[in-house]
């Protein structure tokens, strides 16, 4: 593993839960970290082009704008399963998925900002893979803070 540079540092320490919405938000990002604008920009694109970093955006929630999201599981054939996941993830309500050590290997959340849409979606994936979606809605929401220290 590489060693980071001390801007790659700076960014990834100091952007972890918030980047204000100014009309030059990198400028006064990069301000508060002691970067200049043009280094923040490049920093970033960096980070993502090296692979260091997997996303640079926001968060949404989908339910506080009246959407829905929700998490669902799939039990799928080794030997298929990277195939079934470019078809999960050819639809454009699935967030992220992957994989896991279980009976239910492949995870997936699912939003959208029509609540209908999810079931939708759902059923789409199980016509195309001929595998059971198993949707798994949130009973209860909890917010946790969780930064990683670089």
């Amino acid at each position: 593993m590489r060693t980071l540079s001390p801007s790659e540092r700076a960014v990834i320490n100091g952007l972890q839960g918030g980047f204000s919405l100014t009309a030059r938000p990198f400028a006064d990002a990069g301000t508060a970290l002691g970067l200049g604008e043009d280094e923040m920009i490049a920093t970033i694109r960096h980070l993502l082009e090296s692979g260091m970093v997997s996303r640079f955006g926001p968060l949404w929630n989908p339910e506080e704008m009246g959407g829905a999201v929700c998490l669902a599981a799939m039990q799928v054939p080794p030997a298929q399963f990277e195939a079934v996941a470019d078809q999960v993830n050819a639809h454009a309500e699935i967030a992220h998925n992957y994989e896991r050590d279980h009976a239910l290997n492949m995870w997936f959340v699912a939003s959208s900002v029509d609540p209908a849409r999810i079931q939708a979606v759902f059923a789409e994936i199980e016509a195309e893979t001929g595998l059971k979606v198993w949707p798994m809605p949130k009973e209860q929401e909890f917010f946790v803070g969780f930064r990683v220290e670089v």
